[in-house]
This record gives C-alpha cells, structure tokens and sequence, in this order.
C-alpha cells in the first residue's frame, strides 16, 4: 500500500513533467518549421534570372514559299540616233544622269544646213515677188478692161446713133458703116482685156503654188537643221554614252542609249512543273538585297509561251512600280509568287521545349505505335508526317511584367502542324505576343528572365 500510496503520488509530477517537455518540442518543432519557411522563400527570392531568347509570335505559313531569282531592267530601253550626217560637237550628259522628254543632250555640226535654210528662204522670197508682181498684172489688166469697156459703149452708141443719122437720110451708110465697124473692135479690144485679166490671174495663182512649194522645201530644210540638236525621246536615266565629242555620225548611228526606270522588269525562269501556280497580273513579293527590310510588290506582265528546250524553264516577266526611283539596273531581284496557304500563328518548336518536353497521353502513344506500323504511302504528305505522333497540346512561357523585372507566365496552347522546325498554334496564342524559343534553364510559372541580345523586340 506504502509502495502503491508513493507511485500514484508521483504520477501526477510525472504527468506535469511530460507536459512541459512536449510543450517545448512542439514550440521548437514550429520555430524549425518557420525559420525553414523563412530560408526557403529568401532563397527563392534571390533566384538569379534566367536568361532566355524570346521572339515574337506572328502570322506565317508552315510551308516555305518558292524564291526565284531574276535580275532588274528598265522598262523599256530606248537608242537615241543621229537623223542625219555630222560631225559631234557637244555631248552635254553622261551615264546616270537623269533626262525629261524633249531635253537637249548633244549638238552636231550645223553650218552646212543652216546655209541650206538661208538659201531655201531666199528662193520663197523670190517666189513672192513673182506673186505680187503676177498680182500687179491683174490690176492693169482690170484697169484695160475698164478703159476698153468704156470705148466700146462709145462706140456702140456713135454705131447706134449714125444708122439712126443714116436712115433718116442725114448722113451717108458709108459713115454709118464705119461708126459700126469701130464699135466692132472696141467689143474685141474689150473680150481680148478681159482675157488678159484671167491670164494674170492663172499667173498669179502658178506663183502661189511655187511659193508654197518652195515654203514646203524651207520647213524640210529647217526641220533638218533641228536635227542637229539630238533630244531626248523619254524621260529616264542615260545607260551608255555610245559616240563620243569629235565623232563623225551618220543617220542611224548611236549616241547614248536612255532606260526608262518609272518601273523595272524582272526576269525569272520557272520550271514547267510549277508555271501552272503563275497567272497574268498576279501580284508577286519582291525583294533586293539592296533594300532587305524592304519588301516591293510586283505584277506578272507576260508569260513566254516558248520555253527553253533542255532545261524546261519559261520565263516570266515581272513588273515592279519604282516611284521613289531607287531601284536599278543589273540589281538582284527574289521573287516570291503568293501561294493558297493560310496564314495562322507560327513558332519554333523549341519554345514548347522550354518547360520541359510535353508528355503524351496513353491514347496518343498508341496512335503512335499504330502509326509507325503503317507505311507511308503519301510521300507529298511531309508536314502530316511530321506531326505524326506529336501531342497536340504544349505550354509555352509569355513574357509579362515590366521591361526592367520582366518574368514569365505558363500558358497552354492547342498544336496543329509542325514542319522545319516550327509549329502551328491553333488557340492559346495571338499575333504579338513575346514567347520564350530558348532558355538557360527549366523554366516555372511566375520566374524572372533575363532577355538575351538574340531576343526579338516588340516594334
């Protein structure tokens, strides 16, 4: 009883005891836990960024377009020619140099046609003075047929009178005869003046017409004295000069050659397997090396209906507005002839890469088994038989936050086609956004990146 009386006495000072020792384990247990806490989030705040290549996701087609290459001419090529015989005195433009239709470039040797022109105007003022003195002669010949007029009304009326006088018995028939007979010939003297008239007139009018002729051969020995001057059919830009000063040309030699530039040409040569995608006034995109950033749209002009024998290719012409004037001769040109595709958002498969490689669903693997069981029977099927096997869900890392403390947010995106490298983005994604292609390291939600110099840059 002793024995039992000291052991329960004692329980409850063991009890008291082990309370306190419990209570302390617990406090120790839920400061480790905090100060553990405390450390894990400090730690993870001084997480260094990771540094990452993002570009921008943008409309494209999965299949690359056809490039062409070709080389620029003017639109048409013009020969400026000497018109006739002479010696070059001055050729005032030189290749590159720009002309405007009707601008004067080079000068021949004139001297000898202009003589010609001043020999050609004297003779149509010698052929005018045969007209007014032709002229003079049909005013005397008027004035004589006035005066004859007069003599034959005279004479008429003495004729009348004395056969009035001879019938009455007062004067003789012989003079009433005579008085007859001068009225006679005062009426031919009067038809003979007026003849004379029209004669002056003929005469008058021959003049005129060798005064014409003669005007006629004046503009043609003028218009040959023009000649001299070489102008410029067109406007364009001088390609080549061909003659030089001091040269001796005769008609039909070159002078210079003018390109006009208000567009240019391209030439391409397509293979007869692919000319059936090219139509007439199709527009192309253009590009030149001169200007990379810069992409021209052209029009197709012809088609040749003839193409080359061994090498099966037709060429086709392009045309392409220069309205700024910078583009060339001779400069290379890469064409590009707009294709069916439809333009959806396109990125490069190493983006779904940055989270990690997504994993596939039990029925996608055995899709994929049953897949690679099956033989390829379409071998124009490349893009489908790329995406053969693929999940057709990812994620990918948009880049948020400010341009200073930039991080990333995980987001999920629907996979449609894949080719090259790249990737069709169905949902999830849209035109604009900054995505993470390349990362330093495995990427979370909510993490801060470091952009790379590779990184593209919203504009």
């Amino acid at each position: 009883m002793t024995l039992e009386n000291s052991t329960f006495a004692l329980t409850p000072m063991k009890a008291i005891w082990m309370l306190a020792a419990i209570t302390g384990l617990s406090v120790g247990i839920t400061s480790c836990g905090a100060a553990k806490d405390a450390t894990q989030a400090q730690t993870q705040s001084q997480k260094p960024s990771t540094a990452v290549d993002v570009a921008i996701a943008k409309f494209d087609t999965l299949q690359a377009e056809t490039e062409y290459t070709g080389t620029t001419a003017p639109i048409r090529e013009v020969s400026v020619k000497s018109r006739l015989e002479g010696r070059l005195l001055d050729l005032n433009v030189d290749v590159g140099d720009r002309v405007e239709t009707g601008q004067a470039i080079a000068q021949l040797d004139d001297a000898v046609l202009s003589a010609t022109v001043l020999q050609a105007e004297a003779e149509v003022a010698a052929r005018e003075a045969e007209v007014a003195q032709a002229s003079a002669g049909v005013g005397n010949a008027r004035a004589q047929v006035e005066r004859a007029r007069l003599e034959y009304q005279q004479a008429q009326a003495d004729a009348n009178r004395f056969t009035q006088l001879a019938k009455d018995g007062a004067v003789s028939s012989q003079t009433a005869e005579t008085a007859i007979t001068r009225a006679r010939s005062a009426e031919q003297s009067l038809r003979s003046a007026e003849q004379q008239v029209s004669l002056q007139q003929q005469t008058v009018g021959a003049s005129s017409q060798r005064v014409l002729a003669q005007e006629a051969i004046r503009l043609r020995e003028q218009e040959r004295q023009s000649y001299t001057t070489i102008t410029a059919p067109i406007s364009g830009v001088v390609l080549e000069r061909v003659s030089e000063t001091g040269n001796l040309l005769f008609a039909g030699n070159d002078v210079i050659k003018l390109g006009d530039f208000s567009q240019v040409k391209v030439i391409v040569l397509i293979s007869e397997l692919e000319i059936s995608k090219v139509r007439l006034n199709q527009s192309v995109d253009v590009r030149f090396d001169t200007f990379p950033n810069q992409k021209f749209t052209g029009t197709v002009r012809r088609i040749s209906p003839v193409a080359d024998p061994v090498a099966r290719l037709i060429p086709v012409e392009v045309v392409v507005p220069n309205r700024d004037n910078k583009l060339g001769s001779g400069q290379l040109a890469r064409v590009q002839f707009s294709s069916s595709q439809a333009r959806q958002i396109v990125i490069a498969e190493t983006a779904l890469e940055a989270a990690g490689r997504p994993t596939q669903s039990p029925k996608d693997a055995n899709t994929q088994t049953n897949q690679q069981a099956k033989p390829k029977t379409d071998p124009k099927s490349n893009t489908n038989a790329s995406s053969q096997g693929k999940p057709k869900t990812g994620t990918v890392f948009v880049i948020t936050g400010d341009q200073q403390e930039p991080k990333v947010a995980a987001r999920k995106v629907t996979l449609g086609d894949r080719r090259d490298g790249k990737v069709v983005i169905l949902s999830g994604l849209k035109e604009g956004d900054r995505i993470v292609v390349r990362s330093g390291g495995k990427l979370q939600d909510g993490d801060a990146v470091k952009l790379s110099v590779l990184s593209e840059s919203s504009k």
